[in-house]
């Protein structure tokens, strides 16, 4: 059992709760609380946990479809029996708030229960072999198959219902799996195993390996015996990645700085509240984050009046008191960063609406507008709670400014012309539109990515199980009597 207030905690390395010398600290970003240390897992701990996968993979592609479901679900009832003390865990260890945190917990059940339906639908299809001349005689099919081990590595801001993406699919579809979770925020993941081991997952099936990247990450990427790697972080460390892997399967979601566009015929009140909170949400540490708004010329003024000032509402404080609204950023490094991108985009000529106050690690809800266009913030993904508004004509426009860069998530588009909203779906260059929704809007069963430097495949339960599996064919052919 894992217990935040406890020194000292256990990584799971292939079914076994195991322990090193050698230690990673994990603090509480609000005030740098020690919360408990976790092992810093060595290169050998990383081979073991391949070694033992191996095997791992064997029982997991043996198990029956209604074992799977039944894992899954019991993990699942875990979790839901125990949803408070994973809320208290992800807002400890992270930046989400305690009503933040119970959303990714709740979530988090969804997306396992998920799991366990989907493992019913893995599915084949027959094939008409003579369609081909010379293939009369002939009828078969084809079936989905595991991959093999999988090699997921996940980030901070979402420590466990991220987790649960990667993991759930993982054992839907009779794959072995071991997680490397984000230095920052190990718990969450450490708790979901324990949440398997509970439902009697069988052991080596699952590890949750603990450690530094530059330790055991490049074990994991490399090794020929991994034969797909899920990622979940930034540009450079997906490009990294890539060029180690090798001959392997890669899934990324690699995150966004996301427009949105606001027409003069929305629903203004419905606008502002969906944006502020897209933008906010987790202190902005979020890939679908709102960063851009094109908001048309005709209501701008009473657009920034209303967004600053419910901005301007939000609540700073305490994580884990139910007042407050937003966290700190994940480290007091992070909130210097989007500081100081702040400061250069002021500088070069920004009016700064509301916010841009650091205090540690945490930074103040932040509105922009006037950025120029050749500012960092304006290009890259501020990660961090700030949001640049610009006034546009028409949504030509609006469109064309929200393609302008080198990433392509997903888009809000706020307007109840119905013309519009198709015209916005099909030139977007993003992996999703959200009608009168921010870009910040998900479900779990949807098919989820982004297009150019925003990642490869398609996350999502039900496609993520067909990124992890591969189709298999079988033809008999029979004698003519």
């Amino acid at each position: 059992m894992i217990n935040v207030e406890t020194v000292g905690t256990n990584m799971f390395l292939a079914g076994k709760w195991v322990n090193r010398s050698n230690i990673i600290e994990v603090r509480d970003p609000e005030d740098n609380r020690l919360l408990t240390t976790v092992p810093a897992a060595s290169k050998e701990d990383m081979l073991e946990a391949i070694d033992e996968a191996k095997v791992g993979l064997k029982i997991a592609s043996n198990m029956s479809v209604h074992q799977r479901v039944d894992i899954l679900n019991k993990a699942a009832d875990y979790i839901e029996s125990h949803l408070e003390e994973y809320a208290i865990t992800i807002a400890s260890e992270g930046s989400k708030t305690i009503r933040e945190a119970r959303k990714e917990a709740s979530r988090c059940v969804q997306t396992i229960r998920l799991s366990a339906e989907e493992a019913r639908r893995i599915t084949g299809e027959t094939i008409s072999f003579d369609q081909a001349p010379g293939s009369e005689g002939r009828q078969g099919y084809y079936t989905r198959i595991p991959i093999g081990i999988i090699g997921a590595i996940t980030p901070f801001n979402d420590p466990l219902n991220l987790v649960a993406h990667k993991v759930g699919p993982a054992i839907a579809s009779g794959n072995a799996i071991i997680v490397k979770p984000a230095t920052a925020t190990p718990l969450s993941a450490l708790k979901l195993a324990e949440a398997f081991e509970a439902a009697g997952l069988p052991d080596k099936v699952l590890s949750v390996v603990t450690g530094y990247g530059y330790e055991i990450g490049d074990t994991l990427v490399t090794h020929p015996d991994v034969r797909m790697i899920s990622f979940t972080g930034g540009v450079e460390a997906g490009l990294a990645i890539t060029q180690k892997a090798g001959l392997k399967k890669l899934s990324m979601e690699l995150g966004s700085n996301s427009p949105g566009i606001v027409l003069a015929d929305a629903n203004m009140i419905e606008a502002v509240e969906a944006n502020v909170s897209g933008a906010f949400w987790a202190a902005g540490q979020n890939c679908l984050g709102v960063q851009r708004l094109y908001v048309e010329q005709t209501i701008f003024e009473l657009f920034v009046e209303e967004f600053v000032a419910r901005t301007q509402e939000y609540r700073l404080g305490n994580k884990l008191s139910e007042e407050t609204d937003m966290g700190p950023l994940i480290s007091e490094k992070e909130a210097i960063r989007v500081e100081s991108w702040v400061e250069e985009a002021v500088l070069q000529g920004a009016r700064l609406l509301c916010g841009g106050k650091r205090n540690g690690a945490s930074y103040e809800p932040t509105v922009l507008m006037d950025v120029p266009d050749h500012c960092t913030i304006a290009r890259e993904e501020v990660f961090g709670p700030v949001v640049l508004l610009y006034a546009v004509s028409n949504i030509k426009e609006a469109i064309e400014r929200s393609n302008s860069v080198h990433f392509g998530l997903q888009a809000g588009v706020f307007t109840n012309n119905l013309e519009y909203a198709f015209q916005a779906s099909e030139q977007l260059e993003v992996g999703g539109v959200m009608i009168n929704d921010s870009s910040d809007y998900r479900i779990d069963g949807m098919p989820f990515g982004g297009v150019k430097a925003s990642g490869l495949g398609r996350e999502g339960v039900q496609f993520t199980i067909h990124e992890m599996t591969e189709p298999k064919v079988i033809c008999f052919k029979l004698n003519k009597q």
